[in-house]
């Protein structure tokens, strides 16, 4: 009966984080887009095309 007056107020803590958490989540747009990310990891990454440096042209003349 007294471990009752502990966890209580413990479980009504931890409630109340859980549902901070939850919506400070709602908030930051963890929620906005559940399929895309799922999504792109099926696609390939396009190409990315090479700009040449201005100093590595410099260093091969003679």
């Amino acid at each position: 009966m007294e471990s009752l007056i502990i966890l209580i107020p413990l479980a009504l803590i931890l409630i109340g984080v859980a549902i901070k958490v939850f919506f400070w989540a709602v908030d930051n747009g963890q929620f906005d887009d559940l399929e895309g990310p799922a999504h792109s990891i099926l696609f390939d990454e396009p190409q990315r095309t090479q700009i040449p440096k201005a100093n590595s042209q410099k260093d091969d003349k003679p």
